[in-house]
């Protein structure tokens, strides 16, 4: 059997989480809101009403387009896009054709082989249409029902060129672009809300072939996961069909999440079958020079390179400075608490990753939501380098200073958790888990010396956790001998 490989491109639709919509003041995210309630005579396309372009909406585009390496354009228009859907209020979308926001760009693609840029092909500004949904009941049967809310949400298309090659590294390019996307504050990325979606355009060839063979296109998915399910179906049915000597369609397909499975849509459509032309009823968009400026200076430092930072200037393993960049709030917080720590940043991360981020994946959180500052995390650990408390109560602590806000030495204070380091007071405790425990002191004179761990654990559960467990087994050992 002969071998192929297939070839996809990625176009990717990104809501800008702006509070308005691009050409009207309606609300822009109404995930939460009833049907048709965010709406007005210019999403909905009313006779003799005028668009209004969002600036917000501009200013978030050249920042992504930034962020792509793409070549941000002075002068940009917008275009009629004409096609005739139920969802599609004025029988024509609003978008950019051959003169959009930017030009070209790519993004690096962390792979197991190595890194691989995964070219732009377009990346451009447009609405959104509204959403149809099938409902039947007995009452009134099978009917069709549309919501324009999401009519004139402000959308970023991005194509990608045909640099892909698995699900695998499809499903990669998605998770690099989420990320992406929220690091830059452009986009919540929600595929769940609507957010981000992705269509697959997928082909297979023999392996080694430099020809483009027909390809289909893949709707209707709505999670990473789904994209990669999607993708590994149509291979596998593009291969059986090759292989059974047919052709392969130029066809839409859906996919069903549920049931895992393709199927047709539709034939697909072709550009001309658009006819797009210029928008009359909007200016071009003119960037100028001071306005390039202005956006780009809130450009941050963008994931890959902090990540190579975080590895170079701080020494950290590649695995440690991937996850601590993965959200550009954990990324600054970490650099904050190495900064008020004073110390080794590897003992920085091992407590982040350890603890930190338990806690928060524990409560569905993000590092948005910390009330525990960066200096509270350094102060609990210098309390622990310090031989104030122990370990475990320092990680302890982690959880209490989230939901307090208190300071982990105040707490510590309060709680009377200092480390009992008094031998005294220690001997006691352990001659009364030894009196306590014949059977087990008789074991351990007996050659059974894995005991002395238990003994210690009798101590500190004694000791609600605040012996010092070095001195603790110095004086077991003491005693038992």
């Amino acid at each position: 059997m002969p071998e192929y490989e297939a070839v996809i491109g990625l176009e990717t639709h990104i809501q800008l989480n702006t509070t308005t919509k691009i050409f009207c003041a309606c609300k822009a995210d109404s995930w939460d809101d009833g049907p048709n309630t965010n709406i007005c005579p210019v999403c909905t396309g009313m006779p003799g009403v005028l668009p209004v372009l969002n600036k917000a909406a501009v200013e978030k585009a050249v920042l992504l387009a930034a962020a792509m390496h793409a070549d941000i354009q002075n002068l940009s228009f917008f275009d009629r896009k004409n096609y005739f859907y139920p969802d599609l209020p004025k029988g024509y979308q609003i978008s950019q054709y051959d003169r959009s926001i930017a030009r070209g760009g790519f993004m690096y693609l962390p792979l197991p082989e190595g890194a691989r840029q995964v070219r732009i092909h377009k990346l451009h500004l447009e609405e959104d249409a509204g959403k149809t949904k099938n409902e039947f009941t007995s009452a009134s049967g099978r009917r069709r029902l549309i919501d324009f809310n999401r009519c004139g949400v402000p959308l970023i298309e991005m194509v990608t060129g045909p640099d892909i090659h698995t699900a695998d590294e499809a499903a990669a390019y998605l998770i690099r672009l989420r990320q992406l996307l929220r690091w830059l504050g452009v986009s919540e990325a929600d595929m769940e809300k609507g957010h981000l979606r992705a269509d697959a355009n997928v082909s297979i060839r023999l392996k080694g072939s430099t020809v483009l063979n027909t390809k289909t296109e893949i709707k209707n998915v709505n999670s990473i996961e789904a994209v990669r399910s999607a993708i590994e179906k149509e291979i596998e049915r593009q291969i059986r069909e090759v292989e059974a000597g047919h052709s392969i369609k130029p066809w839409t397909l859906s996919w069903d999440d549920e049931t895992q499975t393709l199927s047709k849509m539709r034939s697909k459509e072709t550009e001309a079958d658009y006819r797009y032309f210029r928008e009359p009823d909007l200016l071009p968009v003119r960037l100028d020079d001071a306005w390039r400026a202005q956006i780009l200076a809130t450009l941050p430092e963008l994931p890959l390179e902090r990540r190579a930072r975080f590895v170079q200037d701080y020494g950290l393993p590649a695995y440690d400075a991937e996850i601590l960049t993965g959200e550009r709030a954990l990324s600054d917080y970490f650099e904050a608490a190495v900064k008020a720590y004073g110390g080794d940043p590897k003992t920085v991360s091992n407590w982040m990753m350890n603890d930190v981020l338990r806690m928060l994946n524990d409560r569905g959180l993000t590092a948005t939501a910390l009330n525990m500052t960066p200096a509270h995390l350094a102060e609990a650990i210098r309390l622990v380098d310090d031989k104030v408390i122990n370990t475990s109560t320092g990680k302890a602590l982690v959880p209490k200073v989230q939901d307090s806000g208190k300071s982990p030495k105040a707490i510590v204070e309060a709680e009377g958790l200092a480390k009992v380091s008094d031998e005294d007071a220690i001997r006691a405790i352990a001659l009364q888990v030894l009196d306590a425990s014949p059977a087990e002191v008789a074991s351990y004179k007996a050659g059974k010396t894995t005991l002395m761990g238990w003994f210690v654990g009798q101590v500190m559960r004694q000791s609600r956790g605040k012996a010092d467990p070095q001195t603790t087994r110095t004086l077991l050992e003491q005693l038992l001998q």
